[in-house]
């Protein structure tokens, strides 16, 4: 076992297992919260088991999966919006914490792949993956102000 492996399992170990358990429990606001970290987590698992087991097809579903991810949590945020109203969800502290663990592993993983096209996707889907689920958590917990639903 490397370095990257361990991380692997530990991120997607701990984070999706602590993902599941809010998507299967608890109050809708902590549901919706769970699905939107779990593909925040899971991306940056995906990378580090490219890097761990040298399978440079992993970081294609680590970008299907930054893109997609959020996009399908906003699906949920407009769906369950009058649910959502009465009890917006309040988890930026997750939020930035799960940012601030992609933001770690494409950095790491950018440092051992070195200048090359290969680091170039690895920080579009680094800034796709932050910017994404920065984007999604706002909209879960009641949008942004002066923009309104249709």
């Amino acid at each position: 076992m490397n370095g990257w492996l361990l991380a692997a399992t530990v991120g997607l170990a701990g984070g999706l297992g602590a993902a599941l358990w809010g998507v299967a429990t608890g109050p809708l606001r902590r549901r919706v919260v769970a699905q939107n970290l779990s593909t925040a987590l899971a991306c940056p698992g995906l990378l580090l088991l490219s890097q761990a087991y040298n399978r440079p097809s992993y970081v294609d579903l680590g970008l299907v999966l930054a893109l997609l991810g959020p996009v399908g949590t906003l699906v949920f945020a407009r769906l369950l919006a009058d649910e959502l109203a009465e009890d917006p969800p309040r988890a930026w502290g997750l939020t930035w914490t799960v940012a601030g663990l992609g933001a770690a592993a494409v950095t790491a993983l950018c440092v051992a792949t070195g200048p090359s096209r290969a680091m170039v996707k690895l920080l579009v889907i680094g800034a796709l993956l932050i910017s994404g689920n920065v984007i999604a958590s706002r909209a879960l917990s009641g949008g942004f102000r002066g923009v309104r639903g249709g």
